[in-house]
């Protein structure tokens, strides 16, 4: 096993975003993250490479002062495109990061946390998440899942025996675009505004709209159809036991759940049950990953 290399069962863990940042100590062995170690600091992601490196850094510090004793190695969940294995941040053309565009950012932490690159490690974002519902939620009771996180982009995933790995559907070709652009937030705002001319922030002001609104409705009866019907496509090639359901729009399943669960059986549809923690998690699990089991390198 990877554990080998590190000396104690607390990792720092953090899910990157882009607006903030959440870090917390993970107990590897329990699976469980440490309640007074949690903290969400905001960025700006807009900003230069010492704003941002300073503003994660405020996060770690807290975090570490809060760990039960000596953390031994850093798990991070990061969104793309990155180079999870040497830790260099290939994001550009997204509004968010680019100061720090090229950056060995294993070696940065490394330098400030005074820890070994080798137990510094990267995951993709998306793949950590739906990681830390297979080993401590919705998905432990499976060996095979397929996981999606729906939220401001489309993420999925797929474990098999608890290994966990990015399938990267959000970019395959959809209709007349790419996936992610039918089942993340956008497209929710958009289709809304396609129908009515209005303006609305979020999917949750959507889902209260969703109460008296036959418009609002409408989306979400539009969405759950174009998912089951993605779904159908893609399932079939893992065979998978159960599909977990992660994100913020996994917050408004009432409006689009009963329809996969009807569409999808007989795999089991599951919601995510762990939130912010599953992330963490997912990252820290990393150092638990068989040593013959390849961890996912690319640019994505």
């Amino acid at each position: 096993m990877r554990t080998n290399e590190i000396t104690s069962t607390y990792i720092l863990t953090t899910d990157i975003g882009g607006t903030h940042i959440t870090s917390a100590i993970c107990n590897l062995e329990l699976k469980t993250i440490i309640p007074e170690s949690l903290t969400r600091v905001e960025v700006f992601s807009k900003g230069d490479a010492d704003h941002i490196f300073t503003a994660w850094d405020t996060a770690f510090q807290y975090s570490l002062a809060n760990a039960p004793g000596t953390v031994s190695g850093m798990g991070v969940a990061m969104p793309g495109p990155f180079d999870y294995e040497n830790g260099i941040s290939y994001i550009r053309g997204l509004d968010k990061y680019e100061r720090i565009y090229g950056l060995n950012i294993k070696k940065k932490f490394a330098e400030s946390l005074n820890l070994n690159s080798s137990n510094i490690r990267f995951r993709n974002d998306a793949e950590s998440t739906v990681a830390g519902e297979i080993i401590a939620g919705a998905g432990r009771k499976y060996n095979d899942v397929v996981g999606i996180t729906l939220g401001t982009g489309f993420g999925s995933a797929f474990s098999k025996n608890k290994i966990t790995r990015d399938v990267n559907w959000g970019s395959d070709k959809y209709k007349n675009s790419i996936a992610d652009d039918y089942f993340s937030t956008r497209w929710f705002l958009t289709r809304y505004h396609e129908l009515t001319e209005s303006f609305i922030p979020g999917v949750r002001e959507l889902a209260i709209l969703a109460e008296n609104d036959a418009n609002a409705i409408k989306v979400f009866n539009e969405f759950a159809v174009e998912l089951n019907a993605f779904l159908k496509q893609k399932l079939p090639v893992f065979s998978p036991q159960a599909l977990v359901i992660c994100g913020n729009i996994a917050k408004a399943n009432h409006l689009f759940l009963p329809y996969l669960q009807e569409n999808l059986s007989p795999v089991i549809v599951e919601l995510g049950q762990l939130g912010e923690h599953a992330s963490l998690l997912g990252a820290a699990s990393l150092f638990e990953i068989p040593i013959n089991v390849p961890v996912n390198t690319s640019v994505s």
